[in-house]
């Protein structure tokens, strides 16, 4: 095995050690956190086997030498090849769906043959094409972050490995007097939304919170773990914005994410922010076809609307984030103010109001804001005007690079750190 292999194939394993002790399971106090698994265990996920199996297939790839033996013209083609074959397995499995769905089909089985021979196919073609487009990837990647001055001796630390694959739920506990994260659970990527409400329904009852199961487009664990989407651009931005954390990690900030919730945040809005940089510049070297045909670039934007799905195709004018930054600043105001329940029934009315405006949110709580408030790398939507988001700006604003800026907070370990870093203090009432 060449040396610079073999140097790889040491620093994966290292890493593996490293990051399945400290895969993300925040410390809560005991008592809370058995008592919400008392209705989650039989349907979390397994972290430790994926990461296993994840890492022994990354491991075979770096001894096959992927993708160096693929001409630097033709990988781009590959790619592309890749998720052309993802589009159809997509499409075929939506029609399959249909099929299945539909009453006037009576023998259900013999009318999808053919389609379930041809997925059959297409799955078989994955197998052999998903490594070799995730290994472009990550080179491609690893390139942009050696311009960017995140490496060391041009190697990332560490390493950029993903694998895309069905991602868990997560089940989010918040507070019900104010928006804040308080547990966070992963569950099985599939279960029905019957399961997903029983869940929610039997913790908030018993615990007296604020829950929701929501959707995720990635996971920091080590090899992250990135959705399956043809929507590509997102999906860069995505393996960019996972790597952040694997780097955040190994420092403070990353090692303390799972403390105060403005840590969190501090986390989740740096990430976004090294994703909304340095996404374009892979499409814009590597993909200039398909970069062109983009009106700008909007990392968060997945092929999913997380924050809500449309439940239209064609929903009417709406200024979603506006709308979704004053029902979160309200809702703040009223729980401010004591008003739990006032603050309950106005997030559902503005619910069915995102709901006549196409945007079908199932849930609409403190457990809602709580999750999507932490990505704050753009002004409004549901961070409301929780003032973490807009000081790590602030940071990056004063930086002189994105390198100075992902240096200087990935040292810091509390929202204070960062608010003198930027010359300001904490407000005496948000001191509690």
């Amino acid at each position: 095995m060449p040396n610079k292999t073999l140097r790889v194939v040491e620093w994966m394993l290292l890493l593996l050690l490293w990051f399945m002790c400290i895969i993300r399971s925040a410390p809560h106090a005991a008592s809370n956190y058995e008592r919400v698994r008392a209705y989650t265990r039989v349907s979390e996920f397994n972290y430790n086997a994926w990461v296993a199996d994840a890492s022994l297939l990354k491991l075979s790839q770096s001894a096959l030498g992927m993708p160096t033996y693929i001409k630097r013209e033709q990988r781009a083609q590959a790619v592309m090849e890749h998720l052309r074959l993802v589009q159809a397995i997509i499409e075929a499995e939506r029609r399959l769906e249909i099929i299945y769905a539909d009453p006037a089909i009576q023998d259900k089985t013999a009318e999808s043959a053919h389609l379930r021979a041809e997925l059959d196919r297409l799955y078989a073609r994955q197998e052999h094409l998903q490594p070799i487009a995730e290994s472009i990837i990550q080179a491609q990647v690893t390139e942009i972050l050696a311009g960017a001055g995140l490496t060391l001796g041009g190697q990332p630390i560490p390493p950029v490995l993903y694998h895309v694959s069905p991602l868990p739920l997560n089940l989010v506990v918040s507070r019900r007097d104010r928006i804040e994260q308080t547990i966070g659970i992963s569950l099985e990527p599939f279960l029905s939304v019957e399961e997903q409400v029983k869940i929610e329904e039997a913790v908030a009852a018993k615990l007296d919170v604020s829950t929701l199961v929501v959707p995720v487009g990635g996971i920091g664990v080590y090899p992250t773990m990135v959705m399956r989407t043809d929507y590509f651009s997102w999906q860069v931005s995505t393996v960019i914005h996972e790597w952040t954390h694997n780097y955040l990690n190994l420092r403070p900030l990353g090692m303390n994410y799972s403390g105060p919730p403005e840590v969190r945040i501090m986390n989740e809005t740096t990430a976004s922010i090294v994703e909304n940089e340095l996404g374009p510049l892979v499409m814009q070297r590597f993909y200039p076809h398909i970069a062109s045909s983009l009106d700008g670039w909007a990392g968060a934007a997945s092929p999913i609307i997380f924050f809500g799905t449309p439940a239209r195709d064609d929903p009417p004018p709406f200024d979603f984030r506006a709308e979704m930054h004053a029902t979160r600043v309200r809702a703040d105001e009223l729980l401010a103010d004591g008003k739990i329940e006032a603050a309950e029934t106005y997030m559902e009315q503005r619910r069915q109001l995102f709901w006549q405006n196409g945007y079908a949110i199932r849930k609409l709580n403190q457990a809602y804001f709580a999750f999507y408030g932490a990505y704050a790398d753009t002004p409004g939507g549901p961070a409301g005007e929780d003032p973490v988001g807009p000081a790590v700006r602030a940071l990056r604003t004063q930086s002189d690079s994105l390198a100075d800026f992902i240096n200087t907070i990935s040292q810091m370990d509390s929202f204070n750190d960062l608010l003198a870093a930027i010359g300001q203090t904490l407000p005496e009432s948000s001191s509690n």
